[in-house]
């Protein structure tokens, strides 16, 4: 693999892994927006983020699919697919050429979300990964413990008569908190989480059923119910408009408490599609690779740390970011009439 200003190529087979600008062939982990660009001419990625991709790059676009552990053979390199357990139909990219193993990890997750196929652990030569929240500080909760607070937080919450409002991506993190919440409450989601909801259903996927929130809905059809909407919503006067709502910000970035009184809401859930720190730590090693890319995230500190203990790592300038930051919901929303 090479890093070039287009994004990840790879030489031999002459296409792109996750590019920023517009390529000929671009391979794509997942469908978020960092990863997923419009404007290449070709396009390759998992059998679900076909529908994905093309709610959110045009119904046009040219774009084949494989499953997870199919090859490819493109130009002598051998190409498969495999579960990076970020979120629905993310992949991992590995490639092999003449015995060397080269794997492109995009971003991925340890724990079961009990949604998105698992990680799988890949071994190979060399390894690119993200390190988000590659700081010791971030260890998550189990996924079980995280969503009991979630729980109880919303028992309280209809005690008294309020609106749960869940602060959460509308790719990933949102079919999560309705498929960890599901039975607690009616749900009801945004029309950018709706819209995605219905490409993921087109594969076959079967996601909990929720209804419809649009702004001025009626209290009676809202309070006492769960309410999950995208970030571009957050401090708009759409958003005060649900009566005796409650919000509760859905982040990684919630494991630093000032992140919540930033934010100036009533909850934070530190629930994340990223790996924390060991998860990073423990996939790396498990993979065997012999040399480390580390990409967007805390790329110093995490290739540093991996070079002081013995695993050779360097740090990749890349356009990949924050999932939140490269939603474009603030353009979904307006769409909708909602902001």
């Amino acid at each position: 693999m090479q890093f070039t200003n287009k994004g990840i190529y790879c030489p031999q087979g002459n296409f792109y892994i996750d590019p920023w600008q517009p390529v000929d062939y671009a391979v794509i982990t997942h469908a978020h927006g960092d990863h997923a660009r419009w404007g290449s001419k070709h396009y390759l990625a998992h059998d679900i983020s076909r529908p994905i991709m093309q709610a959110r790059l045009g119904a046009d676009i040219s774009i084949e699919t494989l499953p997870y552990g199919e090859s490819k053979m493109i130009n002598g390199v051998t190409l498969s697919l495999h579960p990076a357990g970020h979120i629905l139909g993310s992949a991992q990219v590995r490639l092999e050429y003449n015995g060397f193993v080269s794997v492109a990890s995009g971003d991925y997750k340890v724990e079961d979300d009990q949604l998105s196929s698992p990680l799988e652990i890949v071994k190979c030569h060399e390894f690119v990964t993200e390190s988000t929240f590659g700081l010791p500080i971030y260890n998550w909760l189990s996924q079980q413990q995280i969503l009991d607070n979630m729980k109880n937080w919303i028992g309280g919450n209809q005690r008294n008569q309020r609106t749960s409002i869940f602060i959460a991506y509308s790719l990933g993190k949102a079919q999560r908190l309705m498929k960890g919440l599901e039975g607690v409450a009616p749900l009801l989601v945004h029309s950018s989480i709706d819209r995605l909801n219905k490409a993921i259903e087109s594969t076959g996927l079967q996601l909990p059923e929720t209804g419809l929130w649009y702004a001025d809905m009626p209290k009676a059809e809202v309070q006492g119910n769960i309410v999950i909407l995208p970030p571009s919503l957050l401090g708009t006067n759409v958003i005060k408009k649900i009566p005796n709502g409650a919000i509760a910000i859905c982040s990684g970035w919630m494991q630093v408490r000032g992140s919540r009184r930033w934010q100036s809401a009533d909850a934070g859930f530190a629930v994340s599609d990223h790996a924390d720190w060991q998860g990073l730590l423990s996939t790396i090693k498990a993979t065997g690779a012999e040399q480390v890319f580390v990409t967007h995230g805390y790329t110093a500190t995490f290739s540093k740390y991996l070079n002081e203990i013995g695993i050779s790592a360097r740090e990749v300038v890349t356009q990949y970011g924050n999932d939140e930051e490269a939603e474009n919901t603030d353009s979904e929303a307006k769409e909708e009439g909602t902001v």
